[in-house]
């Protein structure tokens, strides 16, 4: 028996740190590398640069003449004919058989000259389209790592007030219990014990309330990373100090000026008005002439020729080149039209690109205000907090002594939580607009 659960002991000892390798955390670097590899949407814009890709090299063969080579094979019967004349290649063949083959052998070559620059065009508008698809790729990465940090850190700030909240649960039991203890000396009456055991029941909802809503964003944070729900999601939440809040905020116009020059979201805006410059010039090219050349090569053989397959190949053979121009007189407005929309497409790109460039101006200001905000309010709440503190140290002394009441005692209680809430609030928010406006400054996303 000893021997037994010796074993067992050694067992559990051995299996310990496998299951402690197991119980993974995540951090905030471990969510963004996780989604940027597995985010089914990125993966699909990734795809849509390969089809890109392909679209150029299409484009780029397109320059290149056409080659093709066809084949065609006849069997003529014919029941009741009893002499039949055939033209093959340079032969007349007559015959008495009811059954004729033929085989036709045909090399055939296209080249389009000139067309207008329309072939280069769509060259280089299949390159910006590549580099668009590019530029795609990254604002959904920028997207999705903005979504994880705001869930990321209002993990954090809800983690923090539930500890907040159990703290404030533990201070109201305790106070009850010394509330008790004063209602068996008869210094405190049945209402007021009441109250106090009431303040408990609230407190313990609060708590419950807390933990709801950090299972409710880790469950948010979760679905964003698209992970099974049997994947034991369990993130790191760093304590994160109060040094950072009051940092000085970076320059307004340099944050902006260098979201200008790397946000993706503008460079593809920059790069659609280039695609509409160009397809006005593709549109004008309509009016132009088409150039064409052809050439083929081709030959014939007759099973009923005297001939064998080589010398009906050789004999019957010719050669055929080719020039074409195409000038086009009257389309029915079509080329009008289209260089008409090119032009109105263009205008409607500048505005595009003047729209996110607004947007993204507000995007910043509006991150900037709010962070300042942040940082007032919290200097704010620290002060109100710290004079919370000993006010309620104060009234809770007096309260233990009979020199305060119930009422005064939770109010007391009250404006703490309060003031600890507040200060929670706006360290988060402040963390959470500093970063933001880190990331659309080009740095990485850090906490």
């Amino acid at each position: 028996m000893k021997q037994q659960a010796l074993t067992l002991l050694m067992l559990a000892a051995t299996a310990s740190p496998l299951l402690a390798q197991e119980a993974k955390t995540w951090s905030l670097d471990d969510c963004i590398s996780y989604a940027l590899e597995k985010n089914i949407q990125l993966q699909q814009n990734k795809i849509a640069l390969q089809e890109s890709e392909v679209d150029v090299k299409t484009a780029k063969a397109a320059l290149f003449p056409t080659l093709s080579l066809s084949t065609a094979h006849t069997l003529v019967n014919r029941p009741y004919q009893k002499q039949s004349s055939t033209v093959s290649g340079t032969e007349i063949i007559t015959s008495n058989d009811k059954n004729t083959y033929n085989g036709n052998y045909n090399l055939n070559a296209q080249w389009t000259v000139w067309n207008g620059g329309r072939r280069l065009n769509n060259i280089k508008t299949q390159q910006t389209n590549r580099d668009i698809a590019g530029l795609a790729v990254e604002q959904t990465a920028n997207t999705l790592q903005e979504e994880i940090a705001k869930l990321f850190i209002q993990l954090l700030y809800a983690d923090e007030s539930l500890r907040i909240n159990q703290g404030t649960l533990a201070t109201s039991q305790a106070t009850c219990e010394r509330g008790r203890q004063l209602y068996q000396e008869g210094s405190l009456s049945k209402v007021d014990l009441a109250q106090l055991e009431a303040q408990v029941s609230n407190d313990q909802y609060q708590v419950v309330s807390a933990e709801s809503a950090l299972r409710n964003y880790n469950l948010q944070l979760k679905q964003l990373l698209e992970l099974d729900g049997d994947t034991d999601f369990q993130p790191e939440l760093p304590e994160l100090g109060d040094e950072k809040v009051l940092q000085l905020l970076p320059d307004q116009a340099d944050v902006y000026a260098a979201a200008l020059a790397g946000r993706p979201e503008i460079q593809s805006s920059k790069l659609s008005i280039e695609n509409a410059q160009r397809a006005i010039s593709t549109a004008k090219a309509s009016f132009l002439p088409t150039i064409s050349l052809s050439a083929s090569s081709s030959s014939t053989t007759n099973s009923a020729s005297t001939s064998n397959w080589a010398q009906q190949m050789k004999y019957g053979w010719n050669n055929m080149v080719g020039i074409s121009l195409s000038l086009p007189i009257f389309d029915g407005r079509s080329a009008k039209g289209s260089v008409q929309k090119a032009h109105l497409q263009y205008d409607s790109s500048l505005y595009d690109l003047e729209s996110k460039r607004k947007e993204l101006y507000a995007t910043i200001e509006s991150l900037w205000l709010d962070a300042l905000n942040a940082q007032q309010q919290f200097a704010a709440a620290d002060a109100k907090l710290k004079s919370s503190q000993t006010s309620f140290a104060l009234t809770n002394e007096q309260f233990s002594l009979g020199m305060k009441n119930t009422v005064e005692l939770l109010t007391e209680k009250n404006n703490l939580l309060s003031a600890q809430q507040q200060r929670v609030q706006a360290k988060y928010m402040a963390l959470l607009d500093r970063t933001l406006l880190d990331f659309y400054a080009g740095k990485e996303m850090k906490l």
